[in-house]
């Protein structure tokens, strides 16, 4: 009968490894994803958001509700975790998603009268939201390697 010989060190180095894994800080792991999918978010509405066009003499520039738009920080609720992006200029909502106005009403401060009685939404959070959530599982994905790999 005869015995074999085996080298068992890469067993030992995977299970050194495996214990490593276990002691990762996945909570850690998963607020940087949220906070890194929140910028990414931000970034895209920003670009979306339009600038505001006043006529030459005013003293008015545009750019308040680009400047508006914030990021919260990361809560976690049970096993999610949340974070809100939102703008508190007063006038947000009716650009995101379209309002009523008063057509023949003359309007000073863009010195013209209304014509519409309907201004569609510009969507700039609601479309970005969307394009993000398309791209979410591949970012993770990356992320998730990229952590993996230096554990590993």
């Amino acid at each position: 009968m005869r015995w074999g010989r085996c080298d068992f060190s890469q067993l030992r180095e995977l299970r050194d490894r495996i214990e490593r894994l276990s002691r990762v800080d996945f909570d850690v792991f998963c607020r940087q994803i949220a906070n890194d999918l929140a910028k990414r978010l931000l970034s895209m509405t920003i670009r979306r958001t339009p600038v505001g066009k006043y006529p030459a003499g005013s003293g008015k520039t545009g750019g308040t509700l680009r400047r508006g738009w914030v990021v919260s920080r990361v809560k976690k609720t049970g096993n999610y975790y949340e974070i809100t992006v939102s703008n508190s200029v007063l006038y947000a909502m009716y650009v995101e998603y379209g309002h009523r106005q008063e057509p023949g009403r003359y309007v000073p401060t863009i010195n013209a009268r209304l014509k519409a009685s309907w201004v569609p939404g510009k969507f700039m959070l609601t479309i970005s939201t969307k394009t993000l959530e398309r791209q979410i599982p591949r970012l993770i994905e990356r992320k998730l390697r990229a952590y993996l790999e230096d554990v590993f």
